[in-house]
């Protein structure tokens, strides 16, 4: 990989690994059209560690509150019912699903998920499903001529059941073009939570699961020798950068706007990318690595 393309790709993931597009999908596809290699699995994982370093510096005052609750909750019971303990158990059994699926389809999530035909697929049909729960949730929010407005849920009203389908909605995510901020927010909108506070614990659970599989790849990426450090880390540092800046920005945009540009935006694209693929003019299996 080149320096150059370490660059593109790193943009590439911090100005797409926070809204709901894929950032999986848009490194495999800008792989593809510049002639480049797929990055791969391991580079996407390693990556994403920078992305999450932004969340974790932008949320650093939720996260430290929540992780002293959670901490004083091990040995003090009374301390289970506190609001930012909650949080951290939640986070915790939201985190089972992706960490349980991401070990067992390993094969499958770095062979057969990276078809540029199950990509475009995945593009489409979850656009629509966030579309869907977009409306829904605009819907209560207005309310309509003969109903008033529905009070959605707040992050306080999260529970054990809610965090556990947060966290099937995550895993969906591990498959390129679903979007792990698209999937778990649309998730979050069809269970009657507000915009922010969907967006909000979405990119709280990302952070066990992201942080894991991407020391996970870095281990085996060490063992193995299959990834091109310099340029790795430099995409790294871009990927951090570029995503804080987009954390900031969406977390404003999510409170009062619609997700319908990003739905359209998904649907395009991967009509686009199914009829190359069907005329032949895009492989299938572009710029596939190695790996």
């Amino acid at each position: 990989m080149s320096w150059f393309a370490s660059l593109v790709l790193g943009l590439v993931q911090g100005l797409t690994e926070f809204l709901p597009v894929s950032s999986s999908a848009h490194l495999r596809l800008t792989a593809a059209f510049s002639g480049w290699d797929d990055p791969g699995a391991a580079f996407t994982a390693i990556t994403q560690i920078g992305t999450e370093a932004a969340v974790l510096i932008y949320f650093r005052k939720d996260i430290g509150r929540i992780v002293a609750a959670w901490s004083r909750s091990l040995f003090d019971r009374s301390m289970r019912a506190d609001p930012d303990a909650r949080m951290g158990w939640l986070v915790i059994v939201g985190s089972v699903p992706i960490g349980v699926l991401g070990l067992t389809l390993k094969d499958q999530i770095e062979g057969p998920f990276r078809d540029l035909r199950v990509t475009a697929t995945m593009l489409v049909v979850v656009g629509v499903i966030i579309g869907i729960a977009d409306r829904t949730a605009a819907r209560d929010e207005k309310g309509g001529r003969h109903r008033a407005p529905q009070q959605r849920k707040s992050l306080r009203d999260l529970g054990v059941k809610d965090g556990l389908i947060y966290g099937c909605c995550q895993a969906m995510a591990l498959i390129p073009g679903v979007s792990r901020s698209g999937a778990t927010i649309s998730g979050g909108l069809f269970m009657g939570y507000r915009r922010e506070a969907a967006a909000r614990y979405s990119f709280l659970l990302a952070i066990p699961a992201v942080l894991a599989s991407g020391v996970f790849e870095l281990k085996d990426a060490m063992e193995t020798g299959q990834v091109v450090w310099g340029p790795t880390l430099f995409a790294t540092v871009i990927a951090f950068a570029s995503g804080y800046g987009v954390i900031a920005w969406f977390m404003a945009y999510i409170s009062t706007k619609s997700f319908m540009p990003f739905v359209w935006y998904r649907v395009v694209l991967g009509l686009v990318i199914i009829g190359l693929v069907t005329a032949g003019v895009l492989s299938p299996h572009a710029a596939e690595s190695a790996e």
